[in-house]
């Protein structure tokens, strides 16, 4: 879940995108592919399940262990 607490956040997805303001959030369901883009500074507060992986199913140097509950 993506909630904006500042600027302007874009998520995109493989059938179009979501564009959200300050105090907008969107949940994006699970399995859904998204990229979370931005033109400018923007200010999030991001809900994820304990696991979750911040690179999703393609592991590489910016993949983080998840954090133990």
């Amino acid at each position: 879940m993506f909630l904006v607490v500042a600027g302007t956040l874009t998520i995109r997805l493989r059938d179009g995108g979501v564009v959200l303001g300050p105090g907008e959030l969107y949940v994006v369901p699970r399995g859904v592919e998204h990229c979370p883009t931005a033109a400018e500074e923007v200010s999030i507060l991001l809900f994820e399940p304990t696991g979750t992986t911040n690179t999703g199913d393609r592991p590489g140097p910016r993949t983080r262990e998840p954090l133990d509950a």
